[in-house]
C-alpha cells in the first residue's frame, strides 16, 4: 500500500462518489432523474422545517441568488414550494413538498441499502470501525453542508 498522501482524499471521494451516484441512480430509477447531488445538499439544507433563501445560501456556502436559480429549478420539479412565514409575513420560507420531503427519506433509505452493501463486501464490524476512525479524525460535528459554494470557491 502506499503511503502517498494525495491518495487518501482520492480514495475518499470515490467512495463519496459511489455512495451518491448510487442513491442517484435509484432515485432515477423510482421516477427522478431530474435529481442531482447538490439537490441532495439543497434538501438537506432546507431540512423539515423550512428556511429562508438568505440561509439556505448561507448553509450551501453560495449567493442568495445562486441558491435562488437553484430552488426555482426545484419549484418547477415540484420538490420546494415559498410561502410566507407565519411568523413575519415580510419573509419568504422554502419549504420542501411532500414530494421533496419523500424523496429525502427515500435517499435515507438508499443510503441504508449502499451501507448495507459496504458491510457485506468489508464486513460490519470492519466498515464500523472505518465510520468511527472517520469520526475520530473528522471530529464527531462535522457535517457541513457548504460543499457546493466550497467546489465553487
Amino acid at each position: 500500500m502506499s503511503s502517498d498522501g494525495f491518495l487518501l482524499p482520492l480514495r475518499l471521494f470515490v467512495g463519496f462518489r459511489q455512495l451518491i451516484d448510487g442513491v442517484h441512480a435509484e432515485l432515477a430509477r423510482e421516477g427522478h432523474p431530474e435529481l442531482r447531488p447538490l439537490h441532495g445538499f439543497v434538501f438537506q439544507a432546507i431540512g423539515l422545517d423550512g428556511t429562508t433563501a438568505v440561509e439556505l445560501g448561507r448553509r450551501l456556502g453560495v449567493s442568495k441568488q445562486a441558491a435562488g436559480k437553484t430552488l426555482d429549478g426545484l419549484e418547477r420539479l415540484g420538490y420546494v414550494e415559498r410561502t410566507t412565514d407565519p411568523q413575519d409575513a415580510r419573509r419568504k420560507l422554502v419549504k420542501l413538498t411532500d414530494r421533496g420531503v419523500q424523496v429525502l427519506i427515500r435517499s435515507a433509505q438508499i443510503f441504508d441499502e449502499l451501507r448495507a452493501e459496504w458491510a457485506a463486501r468489508i464486513g460490519p464490524d470492519r466498515l464500523s470501525e472505518l465510520e468511527q476512525d472517520l469520526v475520530t479524525v473528522t471530529g464527531a460535528e462535522a457535517f457541513r453542508l457548504d460543499v457546493p459554494g466550497w467546489f465553487g470557491s
